[in-house]
């Protein structure tokens, strides 16, 4: 019997998500990783779950044969607008991704979380408001609402859930064309954020010495938020 603890963690294949696939391998963990493309990790404790988060009514059904002790959602994406010249459509697909995702899956998993658990989402600096995010903002924001209120159902149970909130981070989305009319701005200490930093600071979440930590938003920003 394998007693490692198991973490299912969305948006495997790149960026954050996968830094933080990365970092739970090398801390013993076992990891299911979920994405659409493949998530090649050469590891015998990683799996890969291909799943199109898009379509939200396989969520449940696809997650149905996993008990696992941590959720971590990362996936997401980042469509800029201002007001004026907003696309619904991206709004809907952002609110999908990131804050309908992450209800479903709680939704599902919660029950089968042990006595311990922990769930944290992957929420942004910019739940705050920044100019030409607004949409990506507020779905942001929503994940914090999320993570508080369950952390006040969970509590009984030992089980955590927070979010972790980076500024801009050295990923392909920072770098996507699509977001060329809002510049990403440089933090104070002078780069951006890098990926394994925000995997840090989730792997910390999932540990035991974390077990007193539930409802907060753990903001990496570089000193931005100054």
């Amino acid at each position: 019997m394998d007693n490692r603890p198991h973490a299912l963690v969305t948006g495997a294949s790149s960026g954050i998500g996968a830094a933080i696939v990365e970092r739970l391998l090398r801390e013993d963990w076992r990891v299911t990783g979920i994405s659409r493309r493949p998530a090649t990790f050469d590891h015998p404790a990683f799996d890969h779950l291909s799943l199109d988060l898009n379509d939200i009514g396989g969520i449940a059904d696809a997650v149905a044969g996993l008990a696992p002790t941590a959720l971590v959602h990362a996936a997401g994406l980042l469509k800029v607008g201002t007001l004026g010249s907003l696309d619904h459509d991206d709004s809907a697909t952002m609110w999908r991704l990131h804050v309908d995702v992450a209800e479903r899956l709680a939704d599902a998993l919660a029950p089968r979380l042990p006595k311990g658990g922990r769930i944290v989402f992957i929420g942004s600096r910019t739940a705050s408001g920044a100019a030409g995010r607004g949409q990506y903002a507020a779905t942001k924001a929503a994940l914090v609402a999320l993570a508080r209120s369950w952390a006040i159902e969970l509590a009984p149970r030992g089980i955590t859930v927070n979010v972790v909130a980076p500024a801009a981070t050295e990923t392909p989305m920072l770098r996507d064309p699509a977001r060329a009319g809002v510049t990403p701005k440089l933090p104070p200490i002078g780069r951006f954020v890098q990926p394994e930093e925000v995997a840090g600071a989730v792997a910390f979440l999932l540990s035991t010495e974390a077990a007193a930590i539930t409802g907060q938003q753990l903001v990496i920003c570089g000193g931005s938020s100054l």
